[in-house]
């Protein structure tokens, strides 16, 4: 098991090239005897596989073997948080302010951002924790698998890889709609419209796909290259929003904030949940963190630093809006442009719809090299096939992997609208993140073999206090306007923390850099997202439950038995190594009193 590499001979090999057991190699499909007695067996494979938990050391050197070659280190903190910026600031801004703005929120959507934002930069926290201790190209995935076992893992790496595709879909038809705007045209000018089909569905967008091949060729080609990218096209961007910021507020009137709530309180967090998918993208940074030259230096500072000044410039361009138009007035589709033509600078809405262009394209490319690598990690366990695996020679990037995911991510924007997928984006988002949070309590405050079983038990109760409480809050928030459910729920919560920080003492420390204020932090993470959550509507809820059910059917049919064959066949392996290394130290601790027999003999005589 100690990786791909070894089977291919010496023979150089390149990406996008199949062999025989490129797929599904494991013994359970070796033949269809095999298959039928390995699904007789599911329930047994599949109570191993839901306690079992890697390790720190398996992930970091066992699991990236697999890949035949490694990947190169090149990033440092300066790659990192242009990465960060250019990920986030993108299709979030230019098109769900104005949708929620007009529809949800009206002025007061200024602090749905910041609610958004300080839910994202609590779990940046919680990621950057993992992404230094354990700095491998799986991110959240192999953060879950370490912590909570695999079967969570494999849930959440498949939402994960729903995020990125569904991400960057509506991304990329964001990219066409303001390449209308640019032309001076209308968005379904470029698209074909499907007159006989749903209207969510029958808008066919071709230029999506052309922009998302030329993504691919370059996420492909060099991760220093995307790099170097990045930062230039990033820079064009925010001179662009500097711009939009300056010369938008030249226009501002203060009565265009009148009324500032016009949804009250709830149309804030109601709109906060949907701009969530603005912060999308910095999970994509920890997954660089396998290609990072100094981990414990370079992570903390670009994914905090990008997500701070994010923050700060979606809250100005948020306000900027407001002030230029009415938020009755504000267009949905493209609402800095429109809005500089209501002003008299109709001139202006080329820069922006080409700074559009800029952001949405860093977003996308971003999102490709993180995608890639969230899968080549998870085909390393072989819940997917190892041929995604692969990291090409000469590249040193995850060729497979990313052209596999960009080409799901062209199917899906070719067909759907962006309302949609934006909203079963925030789902997937929030989700992931909610368990991130709960991984990292569970780093901290447990460990095999140093906790205590009392301690565990106390862990488990404050876990369920904290998930309880917080679903309670969330439920009641979407259910009934009274302050009852609060006053019950709310108090739940904050004991479960207490009990947790007091009465559970933490089984590690993080050797180089750890989130401030646990169980403080993680714990009100995990309280924002699932309330986030609550103000979801109900159809994205179904088509979450919809996928997670098609991957719960994909893991026992398929990924179950596959992970579970690589398991038992690489622990073999250890222990018959193990063992090899057990008999030489013998055989040489024989050799050794042999050889002083003769001596004794001598010195006896």
């Amino acid at each position: 098991m100690g990786g791909e590499g070894a089977i291919d001979g010496g023979v150089r090999r390149r990406g996008l090239t199949f062999r025989k057991n490129d797929f599904f190699p494991e013994e359970s499909f070796k033949s269809w005897d095999n298959y039928a007695r390995a699904i007789m067996e599911t329930p047994w494979r599949l109570m191993d596989r839901v306690l079992s938990r890697s390790q720190d050391h398996t992930e970091l050197v066992e699991m990236k073997a697999r890949s035949s070659h490694e990947m190169k280190k090149t990033l440092n903190w300066w790659d990192l948080m242009w990465f960060g910026i250019g990920a986030v600031i993108g299709s979030g801004i230019f098109v769900l302010t104005g949708l929620e703005a007009r529809k949800t929120v009206g002025p007061a959507v200024v602090l749905s951002y910041v609610v958004s934002g300080v839910s994202a930069l609590f779990s940046v926290f919680c990621y950057t924790e993992f992404a230094v201790e354990i700095p491998v190209a799986g991110g959240s995935f192999a953060y879950l698998r370490v912590e909570l076992g695999e079967f969570v893992a494999f849930i959440a790496a498949g939402n994960i890889l729903l995020e990125y595709v569904i991400g960057g879909a509506a991304v990329a038809r964001s990219w066409t709609s303001y390449f209308a705007t640019l032309c001076g045209q209308h968005p379904d000018d470029f698209r074909i419209v499907v007159h006989n089909m749903n209207p969510n569905y029958g808008h066919l967008d071709p230029i999506s796909i052309g922009v998302l091949i030329a993504i691919t060729i370059l996420a492909v080609y060099s991760t220093k290259g995307s790099s170097i990218f990045n930062f230039i096209a990033t820079i064009f961007h925010l001179i662009v929003i500097a711009f939009i910021i300056i010369a938008g507020l030249t226009k501002a009137n203060t009565e265009n904030y009148i009324p500032f709530l016009p949804f009250e309180v709830r149309g804030v967090f109601k709109a906060s949940a949907v701009l969530f998918f603005a912060y999308v993208g910095f999970d994509a940074v920890s997954t660089m963190a396998e290609e990072t030259k100094n981990p414990a230096r370079d992570i903390p500072i670009g994914l905090v630093g990008s997500m701070v000044i994010t923050t700060f410039l979606y809250c100005a361009l948020a306000v900027t809006l407001c002030l230029m138009q009415k938020y009755t007035d504000i267009d949905p589709d493209a609402p800095y442009s429109v809005a500089f033509s209501a002003v008299g600078m109709d001139w202006a809405k080329y820069i922006v719809a080409f700074g559009a262009l800029k952001g949405m394209t860093t977003v996308l490319l971003v999102s490709a090299v993180g995608q890639a690598r969230y899968l080549t990690h998870i085909a390393r366990t072989h819940m997917m096939p190892p041929w995604f695996a692969h990291v090409d020679e000469k590249t040193g990037t995850p060729v497979n992997a990313t052209i596999s995911m960009l080409a799901a991510t062209a199917v899906i924007s070719f067909f759907t609208n962006l309302n949609i997928l934006s909203n079963l984006l925030s789902i997937s988002t929030l989700f992931i993140f909610m368990l991130v949070a709960v991984a990292l309590l569970v780093r901290r405050y447990y460990s095999s073999g140093v906790t205590t079983k009392q301690n565990e038990m106390k862990l488990i109760l404050c876990l369920v206090l904290i998930l309880g409480s917080s679903c309670g809050i969330s439920a009641y928030w979407a259910s009934s306007d009274g302050w009852i459910g609060y006053a019950i729920f709310v108090p739940l919560w904050v004991l479960g923390t207490v009990v947790l920080w007091l009465c559970v003492p933490q089984a590690k420390q993080p050797k180089l850099w750890g989130v401030p204020l646990v169980p403080w932090l993680p714990s009100l993470s995990i309280a924002i997202n699932i309330f986030l959550l609550g103000s979801i509507d109900k159809d994205s809820f179904i088509r979450f439950g919809v996928w997670t059910g098609l991957l719960l059917v994909y893991y026992v049919l398929l990924g179950l038995h596959a992970s579970y064959d690589t398991a038992k066949g690489f622990e073999s392996q250890k222990t018959s190594v193990d063992v090899d290394k057990q008999w030489n130290k013998a055989e040489e601790g024989a050799q050794g009193a042999r050889g002083q027999v003769p001596l004794t003999a001598a010195t006896t005589d």
